[in-house]
C-alpha cells in the first residue's frame, strides 16, 4: 500500500526524495566527458543551486493555480537553456480547468508574447498549448488591455490566450531592443471567480511541489547538458537548431535558433558574418558550458538588432575574442575559454546561415 502525502510529509520522505534528486543532479556535473576544470565545475554546482532556487519558487512558493502570481523565473542570477539577455521572463502557475484574466498596459517593449504550456523539464513532455503575440493584442488608446486565458474563448473576450485541460504554466516573454528607453509591460493576473488568496498549504501540495522541484532540477540539468555535448560536435560553427527539439523544450515557436559550441585559445578570435534577414528582432549571445548566459550585467557578451553596428548593405560582423580586437561588435568571453553560444532570428522573412571562422586576433587589429 502506497504512503499517503500526509505520511510522506510526516516521515520526511518527501524531503529526502527532493534532496536525493539534487544529489543525483550533481552526477551530471561530474559526468565522464564533462569539462573538469575548476571554473566549469564551480559554475556547474552554482547552476544546480540556481535551478533549485527557481524550482522551489515555482513549485512550492508560487504553485497554487487558484491564486497565481507572476514572478521572474530566469534573470541575472538564475539562468538556463541559453536564457536571452534581452528577455524579461515571467511565469505563473495555472490550471486548464480554470479561467484567468490578465490586466495590464502594453508598454513600449519591442516584443511581447504570452504562452500556455503543459509539462516541464523532468515532468513529462513539455509543449505549448496556446500562444498570443503582443502585436495581436487589442489595446485601448492608453495601452491598457485585458487578456483572458481559457480552453474555450469566453463570450465577449476581445483578447484570448488558448489553454488546454492539461495546461499548467503561463510564460510571458518581453524582449527588449533598447534596454534604456523601452518600458516593460505592466501585468497582473487573477483567477476568474477567485478572491486572490492562496489556499492553505496541504501535505498533498507540498509533497507534489517538492517532487516537481526535484524533477525540474534533475531534468533541466540533464537536458541542457546533453545539448551542450551535442554542440561540441560542431565547435565554432553555428548550424540551425532542430525546431521540433526547440518546441519540445518550450522554445518560442516564432524564433529560428542557431545553437553551438565555441572554444578559443589565447590570441584567437571567432569571426561571425551575416546579413540579418528582415525580422522583428535578432541577437547573438555567449554562454558557458551549462548553457547559462555569461554575466551580461558587467560584460558585453551579447548584441542585438539595435546595439550591433552594421556595415555596407546591412552586413554584420561579430568578433568573439578574449582581448579587445579594436573593431566593432566585440563579444567578451568574460574569463571563459569555451562554452555554448546562440543566435536567434525572431519572425524572420527567411533563414540566413551565418558564416564562422577562427583566425589570429592580430589579423583583426586595425
Amino acid at each position: 500500500m502506497s504512503e499517503s502525502a500526509s505520511d510522506r510529509i510526516r516521515s520526511g520522505e518527501s524531503w529526502k526524495e527532493f534532496c536525493a534528486a539534487i544529489e543525483a543532479a550533481g552526477s551530471i556535473i561530474l559526468a565522464e566527458g564533462a569539462p573538469d576544470d575548476v571554473q566549469t565545475r564551480a559554475e556547474g554546482f552554482r547552476y544546480l543551486s540556481r535551478l533549485a532556487r527557481v524550482a522551489l519558487e515555482a513549485f512550492v512558493e508560487h504553485a497554487d493555480p487558484l491564486a497565481p502570481v507572476l514572478f521572474r523565473p530566469v534573470h541575472e542570477t538564475v539562468k538556463m537553456g541559453a536564457d536571452n539577455p534581452d528577455n524579461h521572463y515571467l511565469w505563473a502557475a495555472i490550471s486548464g480547468e480554470q479561467g484567468y484574466r490578465i490586466r495590464g498596459r502594453r508598454g513600449s517593449v519591442h516584443y511581447l508574447g504570452f504562452g500556455t504550456y503543459a509539462g516541464f523539464y523532468g515532468g513529462g513532455p513539455r509543449r505549448a498549448t496556446g500562444y498570443l503575440e503582443g502585436s495581436d493584442l487589442v489595446c485601448d488608446p492608453d495601452g491598457s488591455f485585458e487578456l483572458q486565458i481559457a480552453c474555450q474563448r469566453p463570450e465577449g473576450a476581445v483578447n484570448w490566450l488558448p489553454a488546454e485541460p492539461d495546461s499548467a504554466q503561463l510564460i510571458v516573454r518581453q524582449t527588449f531592443l533598447d534596454h534604456e528607453r523601452e518600458r516593460a509591460a505592466e501585468l497582473l493576473i487573477e483567477r476568474l471567480g477567485g478572491d486572490g488568496r492562496p489556499s492553505p498549504l496541504t501535505a498533498e501540495r507540498l509533497d507534489a511541489g517538492l517532487g516537481q522541484a526535484g524533477r525540474l532540477v534533475l531534468g533541466a540539468a540533464s537536458l541542457f547538458s546533453s545539448w551542450a555535448e551535442q554542440f561540441r560536435s560542431h565547435v565554432n560553427e553555428l548550424p540551425e537548431f532542430d525546431p521540433e527539439t526547440s518546441l519540445a523544450a518550450g522554445g518560442d515557436p516564432h524564433i529560428v535558433y542557431y545553437h553551438s559550441y565555441w572554444a578559443l585559445e589565447p590570441g584567437q578570435a571567432l569571426q561571425i558574418d551575416f546579413t540579418p534577414p528582415e525580422c522583428q528582432h535578432w541577437n547573438f549571445q555567449l554562454d558557458n558550458h551549462w548553457m547559462e548566459s555569461l554575466d551580461y550585467r558587467y560584460f558585453r557578451v551579447w548584441l542585438n538588432k539595435h546595439t550591433a553596428e552594421a556595415g555596407p548593405e546591412g552586413r554584420v560582423r561579430i568578433v568573439v575574442a578574449h582581448e579587445d580586437p579594436g573593431c566593432p561588435n566585440w563579444i567578451q568571453t568574460a574569463g571563459h575559454r569555451f562554452g555554448t553560444m546562440c543566435l536567434r532570428w525572431v519572425r524572420p522573412a527567411e533563414k540566413v546561415q551565418p558564416r564562422c571562422r577562427v583566425l589570429p586576433l592580430e589579423e583583426l587589429r586595425p
